[in-house]
């Protein structure tokens, strides 16, 4: 593939029997020239000829609380900047975590998914595609996974061979770093296959911001939508905070989730949650090992 806005080029070997799962399409990816990050940054980051007629936003928000209002939010303007944190520790995010590290990618596939292309038969087929959840059986969930990584699962139709290639050499480059940590089983019940794209390519190119301008190239959102990490970071992050007693938290789901997974009205004097002992002193992103202060927030939005 030769050298586009997809950022740095890699070829395709397609070989009839892989060593790996046998799969049938075994993609080894080799960068043949590496874009400096300014240039990265200029494709992802800015937009050198904005429409002057649209207004500009900047947006500070969770990865689901204002997923409802993007859709509305792009009949007004494409002209938006979504700020999104790189914390949640929740679902097919937190098995990606665990296994290989990382910050957690979630949020801002979710975001970038809600800002994609939707005007042809293609664009929604990939948009199917990098939305699907496999089941929630682990077994169900894993050989489903098969398919889709060996090319032969139904999603796949509608999706032209450029696409497809390039969205399957990142789920293979997934899978295969699943496979050099034997130790670590790998649970993908309920797994996002935009997370393993995203996962993947952020790996390859050692860069959460390399991982998104392909996500947004791949799902062709528009130039003036713009997704940046609240922190760019290639380590794994946690939040944390720490509450007037002294007491430290770890975790956006201890912090914000304690409940049995799911939302109710909130009701204070009818609240089935247990109050935190204290209340809320600080709020800050620690280290994968939970001891190490990194950057302390004045605001958390969920």
């Amino acid at each position: 593939m030769a050298d586009s806005l997809l950022g740095p080029s890699f070829s395709c070997t397609t070989i009839t029997s892989s060593p790996l799962l046998n799969l049938k399409s075994n993609f080894q990816l080799r960068p043949t020239k590496s874009l400096p990050m300014s240039a990265v940054h200029s494709h992802c980051f800015s937009n050198s000829n904005p429409n002057p007629t649209l207004p500009s936003l900047l947006v500070f928000s969770g990865g689901t609380a204002f997923n409802g209002v993007v859709e509305e939010l792009k009949r007004l303007t494409t002209r938006v900047a979504h700020v999104l944190p790189v914390s949640d520790d929740g679902g097919s995010t937190a098995e990606i975590v665990r296994v290989l590290g990382g910050p957690a990618v979630g949020d801002i596939r979710s975001r970038c998914l809600r800002l994609s292309d939707q005007s042809s038969s293609e664009a929604l087929a990939v948009r199917k595609l990098l939305g699907h959840r496999l089941p929630l059986d682990p077994r169900q969930a894993k050989s489903e996974w098969y398919s889709i990584v060996e090319g032969e699962h139904s999603l796949w139709r509608g999706v032209s061979r450029p696409y497809s290639e390039t969205i399957q050499a990142f789920l293979v480059y997934f899978q295969n770093e699943i496979l050099r940590r034997p130790k670590e089983s790998f649970c993908f019940s309920n797994g996002s296959i935009g997370n393993f794209f995203f996962a993947g390519a952020r790996i390859f190119f050692q860069s959460l911001d390399a991982a998104i301008f392909l996500f947004s190239r791949v799902s062709d959102i528009p130039s003036e939508s713009l997704v940046p990490p609240v922190i760019s970071t290639n380590d794994r992050l946690t939040l944390g905070c720490e509450l007037l007693d002294g007491t430290v938290i770890r975790g956006q789901n201890e912090i914000s989730h304690p409940a049995n997974g799911f939302m109710e009205p909130v009701k204070k004097e009818m609240s089935s949650v247990p109050a935190l002992p204290s209340r809320i002193k600080r709020v800050f992103y620690m280290s994968s090992e939970g001891s190490n202060l990194l950057h302390e927030v004045n605001c958390v939005i969920f």
